[in-house]
Order: structure tokens, then sequence, then C-alpha cells
């Protein structure tokens, strides 16, 4: 049977098929049912693309690498935190003999649209040369292998790739509205962006002339283009153009209530949080609300409408047919004027990519999300909680990895809560604090006389106290290669002796272990044991740094700053600058370093909203103390800043810093990384 599905490239998870494989075979060379395709330019679907951009904080060569890796590890072009990917472009290089047959309307050196998605293709990347911000596209050298199954596109080459790209990837939600458009209706459109929202309009003109279009945009869609050139674009088209903050929908219809119930359909093309109730605050009761996008919450819009008192026809994301190729072709030819106006517009605007502090104020995509008592936004993080909640399910040992300070014991409640462990005890224990003369008593427990000192009635140790239900053991690492195999064996065994005992106890324990640095590291410098590592490292769960997870900050921020003022009985808030300091910082000591942030926010701040002064002030003492703001200050009054005297107290700062937390000159020369005797050169010339 010839595989005109690609199945036979699945690697990983065995008997799957490509479109949800984790990874896939990307070999260059090609079965018989298969083509391969040089490729030319991938478009990435807008979440995904988001995603990574925020992960990267927009930084090119970072988003290239994040990119190349998730190509490299899956074998395809597969978000893992958004779970999409986008469609590919390139020329047919060479083509199995069976596809050739199936497919003889193709050949060698033609121009190839894949409307498949991406995360169903085997691809290999040599580089991405390129990042268009506007389209969400790249410029690649690399290939694809497609299969006989696979839908695609020949390439007219009077036509853009861009623009072919963009409408083929919208192709079913333009197709439909299309259809949906009548004549003297009024149809309400929630663009994604501004060229999609042309698309739209123009999809819906071509079947009715004299429809009423109003267009929603949300205000960060602009991308620094004047409201005025954006209505200069639209005039022809649009009826109206509107400027909204879509993740307000509530304000937004207060400030404009002639929009309440005006639209027969409502097309939301956006999946950011705000655009489903804001679908139905647009929808007539009786009304029609289509929602182009998968990840679109169109449920949110249903139970909106209902508590309206509104009856709402709703329609979702359609699957791509061969028919809208024809369809695309024709609306790109009815559309390219336009779109070619709206090109001039982002060639001509300097736009910079950064996060403005009101983008980053409002910069989580989507909703705050909650699973027992974790909170979190960010697709990295759901990604992770998904892992989490299925390791749960099974009764294994597991090793959680992170830095200091990014929650790891939170993933062991998240653990303990969902396991089938949950009533019975959690027990925590930092083995960094244990004595290594009393780790065994500890662990095990003693019978009574067992050593000078021991309890008369002897004392039962954690594994007993843990029995039929979970150990954690925090810093696993800090414990001796000795320790470590008396360890070994409870696991293997589930059996140990008290400390002077002879009686065998058996246990029924699970456990969870945590270490700020990679066992497996350690287990290469002969630190850790090997086999204990392996007994160990059942599932491992990483939990990614705070700088790498950036759509968490806004929520915690939110919710550290809920709990403080109710502690002190206040009612203070963060800028939308406040929020945009602490977007832009590193945050080297993670959740913990940001939950005291907050707190010494919510005490050090005079006024009710905390200003990105107020947030720089704190994140500043954390190591520049008090330099930068008087730098900053010198500045603003004077015109110029003293750059030796800065730099000096600046120094002093450092020392005087290290001195107090490291305790020795040695230490602290050590940390700052300089000759002790230049510390001490330092140390007296500042009087310290």
């Amino acid at each position: 049977m010839d595989d005109n599905y690609g199945l036979s490239r699945v690697i990983e998870p065995a008997g799957s098929v490509p479109v949800i494989a984790w990874k896939l075979d990307n070999r260059r060379d090609i079965g018989p049912s298969e083509a391969r395709v040089a490729l030319e330019k991938l478009l990435i679907e807008k979440g995904a693309f988001q995603q990574i951009c925020n992960q990267c904080s927009y930084d090119e060569s970072k988003m290239k690498a994040q990119i190349m890796d998730i190509v490299h590890k899956r074998g395809k072009f597969h978000n893992p935190f958004t779970d999409s990917s986008g469609v590919a472009f390139g020329t047919i290089e060479e083509m199995g003999e069976v596809f050739r047959r199936d497919h003889p309307e193709l050949n060698i050196g033609d121009k190839y649209l894949c409307n498949e998605t991406m995360t169903a293709l085997p691809m290999y990347l040599d580089q991405i040369v390129s990042i268009d911000f506007n389209y969400n596209q790249l410029d690649v050298e690399g290939y694809g292998i497609i299969f006989g199954s696979t839908s695609s596109y020949i390439f007219e080459s009077y036509f853009d790739v861009r623009y072919v790209l963009m409408a083929n990837e919208e192709a079913g939600g333009l197709q439909r509205t299309t259809a949906l458009a009548k004549e003297n209706s009024t149809i309400a459109i929630i663009g994604k962006d501004v060229s999609t929202a042309m698309l739209y309009c123009m999809a819906a003109r071509m079947n009715a002339t004299d429809c009423q279009l109003i267009v929603i945009l949300d205000n960060e869609h602009m991308l620094g283009i004047s409201e005025e050139a954006l209505e200069n674009v639209f005039r022809d088209q649009a009826d109206k153009l509107i400027f909204l903050d879509i993740g307000n929908p509530a304000g937004s219809f207060l400030a404009r209530q002639e929009l309440w119930n005006c639209a027969d359909v409502v097309i939301n093309s956006e999946d950011k949080t705000g655009a489903e109730p804001l679908s139905a605050f647009l929808c007539r009761d009786g009304g029609c609300l289509y929602f182009t996008r998968m990840r679109s919450n169109y449920t949110t819009a249903i139970l909106v409408a209902e508590s309206m008192h509104k009856y709402v026809n709703t329609i979702g994301m359609d699957q791509y047919f061969g028919s809208y190729n024809d369809y695309s072709r024709d609306l790109l030819v009815y559309s390219k004027p336009k779109l070619d106006e709206i090109d001039v517009l982002y060639k001509n605007t300097d736009y910079v990519h950064n996060l403005s502090p009101a983008a980053a104020g409002t910069l989580s995509m989507h909703k705050a999300m909650q699973v027992d008592d974790y909170i979190y936004a960010s697709h990295v993080t759901d990604a992770m909680v998904d892992n989490v909640l299925n390791i749960s399910k099974y009764d294994c040992n597991v090793i959680i990895q992170g830095e200091t300070g990014v929650g790891k014991e939170k993933i062991l409640e998240l653990i303990h809560k969902n396991c089938s462990r949950n009533e019975k005890p959690c027990v925590k224990v930092n083995c960094a604090t244990i004595q290594e003369t009393l780790a065994e008593s500890e662990f095990f427990g003693y019978e009574a006389g067992a050593f000078t000192g021991a309890q008369s009635g002897g004392k039962i140790g954690y594994f007993e106290l843990a029995n039929n239900g979970i150990l954690f053991l925090d810093e696993i690492g800090s414990l001796s290669l000795n320790m470590q195999s008396k360890l070994l064996r409870v696991l293997q065994e589930n059996q140990f002796y008290r400390v002077g005992g002879t009686e065998q106890i058996t246990v029924n324990v699970r456990v969870i272990c945590a270490n700020n640095v990679s066992l497996q590291k350690m287990v290469e410098e002969g630190r850790f044991r090997e086999d204990l590592y392996y007994r160990l490292n059942i599932c491992q769960i990483n939990v990614p740094p705070l700088r790498d997870r950036k759509d968490d900050i806004d929520v915690l921020a939110r919710h550290f700053l809920s709990h403080y003022n109710k502690k002190y009985g206040m009612m203070k808030e963060i800028s939308g600058d406040g929020y945009a300091a602490l977007h832009g910082y590193n945050w080297p000591g993670n959740v913990r370093e940001l939950e005291n942030i907050v707190h010494r926010l919510i005490i050090n701040s005079r006024g009710n909203m905390i200003s990105g002064l107020d947030v720089d002030s704190v994140l500043n003492q954390n190591v520049y103390d008090n330099n930068i703001l008087d730098a900053k200050s010198a500045l603003k009054r004077e015109g110029h800043v003293k750059f030796d005297d800065i730099i000096e107290e600046q120094e002093k700062q450092l020392i005087s810093c290290a001195l107090e937390s490291e305790g020795t000159t040695r230490k602290a020369a050590d940390a700052l990384g300089i000759p002790q005797a230049k510390l001490m050169r330092k140390k007296q010339k500042y009087g310290l």
C-alpha cells in the first residue's frame, strides 16, 4: 500500500499520524509517494508567531534560534506551546514515481504553496534568512517533504507570494465570509491585523457590494501607522473603521455604545481575549457569529449572548477544501490594489517591534489561567502544566528541575492534588539542611537507645511519615554519595531498617525530588549516583525561568498585588509603565523575586498608583541601588551627568553588596571575579 499520508515518517509516538506526532523523520531522501520542496518562505500562524515574539522579546536572532530549535527537535515546525504552525512555500525539486504518477499537473521547478498545515510535514532548515514582522513570515533555506495526499496550490508568478500565503491561510474563513455577506445587511469584521482585515472586507464585498461594513481593529494592530492613514486605505471598502481596546470589551462599549446590536453578521478573526464578548455585544438578536480562528473560544461568546437574552447562530472554523484555490486566486485579483496600499504603509512606517509600555501592561494575549492554586498565562507554562497533570496520573518517581525561585514546590503541590495519593501525606524535606551524621536517622528513623542522645521512645523517619503518600526531596543533589546509595536501596526494595533496629519496615512511597542544578550534569561530574538518577528519573518536569515565560509576569504580579493589598488593607494598583518595567527586568530570582518586589512596592510606594519610577526604584536597589535613578534625576535636572562619579559610586555599591552577602573579602572577590588584593585596595579607597 502506498504511504500517501506520511505515516512512515512518524518517529514519536509510534503509531501516531504526522499532524499530531511529536517528532517526524525529516531525512532528505524521499519515498515513492513523496516529493521534496526547496523551502523559500514560511507563514507562521499568528498565535505561534506572537508566542515566539513575546518569549524572545522581539529579538530577531533569538527568534531565529527558537524556531530552528523547534524544527531540529521535532523534525517539523510545530510550536508546542500554541499547538499550531502555518503554511510553506517553495520549489519542487524531486518527486517519487508514485507521487509523479498521481500528480501529473506538477513538474520539477514548479513554485509550490502547501495548503496543509506544517504540523503534518517533515522539514529541515539550513537557516532563517530574515523575519517579516508585518506578515508573520520567514525567508528560509531548507527543504520540506510533501505526500501524495498533501493539498497544494501552484503559484502564479504575477501574485506577491506574501499575499498568497496570507490568503491561503485564511481561505476557509474568507470564502465563508463571502457566502455569509448579503446585500443591505450589516457586517462587523474584527480583524487580527490590518492586512487580513482588508482581505475580509474584500471577501464580503465580492458578494454584497451594498452591505454596510464595520471594521474593528485592536489599538495594538496599528503598528505605528496613523489612524488617518488607515482610514484613507479602508475608506473605499469599510463604512466605518473603529479602533478599540479589544482586551477591554466592556470599557470599549461604554465609549462606543452605538455599536451595541449593530451587526447582522459578525466575523471574528481575532483570538485575543476580549474578542468573544465583543462579538456578542456587536451581534443582533438572531444574528450570526462566525469564528475564523481555531483558538477562538466561541463558547464564551455564546454564554455572553445568552446572558443578554440574545439568540445567536455560531459557526466555527472551516477546514480546507480544494475549491479554495480558485476562490483565493479570484479574491487576490480583486484585493491586490488595496493590499499594495497597505504594504506601502508598512514600508513607510518606522515601526519598532519592541513592546511599548502600554502593550507591556496588557501583554498577556490569553486569559489568566489557574489550576488549583497555580496561576499563569503563558503558552510555555500552559504546556508545562498540561505535562504536570498528565504525569500526576501515573504513580511514578519524578524529578523537578528548575532554577532557584521558579516555584518547584508549587509543581509538587499540583502533582499531589491531582494524583491518587491526594488524601495521603506529602512530606517535604530540604536535603541541604540535613547534617551528614544525622541523615540516616532522619530518613529511616531509629530505635530507642540506638545512639547517645536518642529519644527514649525512638523516632520514625521521613519514609515512614510519608508512607502511602509522597516524599519530596528538595535539593537532593546536596546528599552525600553514601546517603544516595542507601536511598537507592529503599527505592529498589521499598524496605529498610531503622537505625539500631532489626525489624524490616516496608513502605509504599512516591518519591518526587527537585534540584536547581542539573542532576544529569552532576552524574557526569561524579557527584550524583547514575543508578539513583535513573531510578528517580522516570519522568522529568523542567520548570522554565520567569524570563522565558514573560506572559506570566502580569498575572503573577496582579496575584501578589491582591494578596498584599488584602494583608495591609490597601487598594494599590500598578500602572502600565510599572508593568513595562517589570517586563523589562531579567528576573534572576524568578517568581520568588517577583513576589518580593511586589511586596516591597506595596510598602515603599506613597500613592495608590505604583508608577514605572516606583518599580525602577525597587528593581535598581537589587543591584544598582539608587545610582541609576540618581543619574536619571541629574540628567533631567541639569541636562548632563558626572560619568566618573557615577561609575565610582556604582563600584562602591557593588563591592559593599558583595562584602555584605559573602562575609569575607576572599569570597567577595571571587563573587566579583577580581583578585582579593584589588578588592582590598578598593575597600580601603571607599572606606568600607
